[in-house]
């Protein structure tokens, strides 16, 4: 496991054994001292506070089912929501289903949602989807979406997901799975959503492994 990450309120700078991140090009600075200063902060809490301090908001995949069972629309829309909170933008297919779902959640937290679609009009999209992007390619947008994504979290899922995670990970791209998604190796099976959200947080920070961090306190900085 990685030394904790640590957030110096007094720089505003991320910190682990690695160095000091650098969120314009998501890099650690090794020529950095990799200072320790302030508590040790969780990988979620750490991708948070990066992302407040930058005008973007990288796109996670959301990816699954339009025929979804009750339990994969809740988490799906538990998914959105979270990666929204972070500050994540949201990109999927943007039809019914599981997408919907976390759509839905993502909205819920003010998030940036991004439907890919395979339809030849905007206006296919869920009513969650605040840019929706007709491609008229089909199934094929299925490729734009594996691409587009730096991670792709699967909630579920048939042959279309299915589809999505072989390209995602010949992208090389990691993917997460939750609600028993298609079996590819490669793949992560998280535990949860949190633990989901946790993976994907370790990625944009160009983290391999969670920290031993992850479940640390949250430090109180005064916008929670």
């Amino acid at each position: 496991m990685l030394q904790s990450l640590t957030f110096d309120p007094t720089t505003g700078h991320l910190c682990c054994a690695l160095g000091t991140f650098d969120p314009t090009d998501s890099t650690w600075r090794t020529e950095a001292t990799g200072s320790v200063a302030g508590a040790p902060i969780s990988v979620i809490d750490a991708a948070r506070m990066v992302l407040r301090q930058t005008s973007v908001a990288p796109p996670v995949g959301v990816i699954g089912p339009r025929s979804a069972c009750p339990d994969q629309l809740r988490t799906a829309e538990c998914l959105g929501r979270r990666l929204a909170e972070i500050g994540f933008s949201q990109i999927s297919g943007g039809k019914g289903g599981v997408m919907e779902a976390a759509a839905r959640g993502a909205a819920q937290s003010h998030g940036l949602t991004i439907g890919i679609l395979p339809d030849n009009h905007w206006s296919g999209a869920n009513p969650h989807i605040r840019v929706p992007i007709a491609t008229g390619l089909g199934s094929a947008r299925n490729a734009i979406i594996a691409r587009a994504a730096f991670a792709l979290v699967a909630v579920g899922g048939e042959l279309g997901t299915l589809s999505e995670i072989v390209l995602g990970l010949h992208f090389g791209r990691l993917v997460v799975t939750l609600c028993d998604s298609p079996f590819v190796e490669g793949a992560v099976i998280a535990d949860d959503v949190e633990d989901a959200v946790a993976r994907v947080c370790a990625r944009f920070l160009a983290i391999d492994e969670i920290p031993s961090s992850r479940n640390a306190a949250t430090p109180d900085d005064g916008e929670r």
